[in-house]
């Protein structure tokens, strides 16, 4: 689902606007430093929700970061929705990253799950089987199968997709938000070719995690 990109998501907008009038009033109302910690307040919303436009690299077998943040896991391990070996990328979003999410590639939504889950430290690996999670598997313009997984974290507590089976989406597309720090997890094709490791700051859209096998379909 696209629709006009603004700078500040559109999911900030009801907290920005709480705050910016809360902070008006106050400082009308009482002494300037009165106010100084909502003002505070209302710009920390601020850098939280912003959404900025990217420039997405790559062509159809490119896998681009769904996340801004940084990488804690490359590993390969079993796919718990298709029931497959597979390739796990993890980015973890702290409070200051954007939190919008993007596709990691062009293909459609062949099925969405949403699993209800704990709040854990989004951070740890047993995040991924055990917190709130919805998980969404892509089937590629190639034929490869992606599974991408927004899981809550800690403080996050609201997963937000705007996309279900049947959907289309292209490489980089906004689908989705989560609020207040978080993970989202890639599961690719075992013979993929890995572009990033652990500990590399990426950013959504813009930065390749891998690249899918050129020359084959799946």
């Amino acid at each position: 689902m696209n629709y006009p990109h603004p700078i500040i998501a559109r999911e900030g907008w009801p907290f920005l606007a709480v705050a910016v009038i809360a902070s008006l009033a106050v400082t009308f109302i009482a002494p300037w430093y009165c106010s100084l910690p909502l003002w505070l307040a209302s710009l920390f919303i601020l850098q939280f929700f912003r959404d900025p436009p990217r420039n997405i690299p790559g062509d159809d077998c490119t896998v681009v970061s769904p996340a801004d943040g940084r990488i804690v896991a490359v590993e390969r391990t079993q796919d718990p929705y298709l029931q497959r070996d597979a390739l796990k990328v993890s980015v973890f979003m702290n409070v200051f990253d954007v939190h919008s999410n993007r596709s990691p590639v062009d293909g459609v939504v062949e099925k969405d799950w949403y699993h209800p889950g704990k709040f854990l430290n989004a951070t740890l690996s047993k995040a991924s089987s055990e917190n709130e999670r919805k998980a969404l598997w892509i089937k590629t313009v190639n034929g490869f199968d992606v599974v991408c997984v927004q899981v809550a974290g800690l403080i996050a507590r609201r997963i937000l997709c705007y996309v279900r089976s049947g959907d289309r989406l292209a490489r980089g597309q906004r689908y989705g938000f989560i609020r207040f720090g978080s993970r989202v997890d890639v599961y690719l094709p075992p013979d993929v070719l890995v572009k990033t490791s652990i500990g590399d700051k990426v950013y959504a859209a813009e930065s390749v995690l891998a690249e899918l096998p050129k020359g084959r379909s799946a």
